[in-house]
């Protein structure tokens, strides 16, 4: 009996190893071969060599800190899947940008001077080519910034933000939401920026962005219509006789309209699942520029002259 018991447990092994399909013998997936999500990686850093755009020399640094205001736009979206300046995809959905000066990559904070929403962005890109622009953003991080014109006052300050908000971006998602900044701080923004002598692009040179087909519904600010700016005259005029309104904002959220309005002294119209913010009406367009100048005075230069929809 002893011996046949030992006959048969390794003919008893062996039948097992093969039922097993010699799992036995089989080494565990190594983590390399696993499936991953495409991710971009953030070395090598680059800088690069300097480099003109009409006239002004651009020479790329590595600043410890990096705090600016001006104007972003928007990074052309039809260039889906050309290289950027570290070599990557540019991807129109990412939320990407491109800068003139700071390494590739690096992060910075994106806040829109006119909301006091912010958004995480990683610059991967040379550019914008104009010397009003200081940032490009990719149709996904403008969406998530909420622009709604190929222009809008911003606040560009570099960041180290942590691990697992590079990773998301790096995999062409989206980072944790930041906090918006508080009214005191745009203020201060705001007036900074008025102080660098940046002006607003004229009308004729904005136009409304295509949405990503990635961006989320209840952006931040409304595409305006075509402003021609004019002169003079203060106080609106009734909706039945007034054509136009000025139009500082549109948001989806009622309470955060509320606040703004009553701030500036403008009032709120609703229409559309949108709150917005208004001047007016006024009966021209030239007696729509009080509302133009009032905007600006109260930190909001990118408002627009626009057909009065509430008539």
């Amino acid at each position: 009996m002893r011996s046949s018991n030992r006959t048969l447990i390794p003919a008893l092994a062996a039948l097992i190893g093969m039922a097993n399909g010699g799992a036995s013998n089989a080494q565990p997936p190594k983590r390399s071969d696993m499936p991953a999500a495409t991710m971009v990686a953030d070395a090598p850093v680059m800088l690069g060599l300097s480099y003109a755009v009409d006239g002004v020399t651009y020479t790329p640094a590595d600043p410890v800190s990096y705090d600016e205001v001006g104007y972003a736009s928007v990074a052309e979206e039809g260039s889906n899947g050309a290289a950027t300046a570290n070599g990557e995809s540019f991807v129109a959905s990412a939320i990407t940008a491109a800068h003139k000066s700071l390494p590739l990559p690096s992060y910075v904070e994106v806040t829109a001077l006119d909301s006091g929403r912010t958004i995480l962005v990683r610059v991967n890109d040379r550019g914008p080519m104009r010397n009003d622009r200081i940032i490009a953003l990719s149709p996904g991080a403008a969406a998530q910034l909420g622009m709604s014109a190929q222009s809008a006052p911003v606040r560009v300050r570099r960041v180290n933000p942590p691990d697992q908000d590079q990773v998301a971006l790096r995999r062409h998602g989206r980072a944790a939401e930041r906090l918006e900044s508080p009214d005191a701080l745009l203020k201060v923004l705001r007036e900074r920026l008025g102080k660098h002598g940046t002006s607003a692009p004229p009308p004729s040179q904005t136009a409304p962005v295509k949405p990503s087909r990635t961006a989320k519904p209840g952006a931040t600010f409304d595409p305006p219509t075509l402003a021609k700016p004019a002169a003079s005259a203060s106080g609106p005029a009734s909706a039945a006789t007034g054509r136009y309104i000025v139009q500082v904002g549109a948001f989806s959220s009622r309470e955060r309209a509320e606040t703004l309005a009553k701030r500036i002294d403008a009032h709120v119209t609703s229409g559309g699942g949108l709150w917005r913010v208004r001047f007016g009406p006024y009966p021209s367009q030239q007696a729509a520029q009080a509302g133009i100048r009032a905007a600006a005075a109260k930190g909001f230069p990118n408002a627009r002259i626009m057909a009065n929809d509430g008539q």
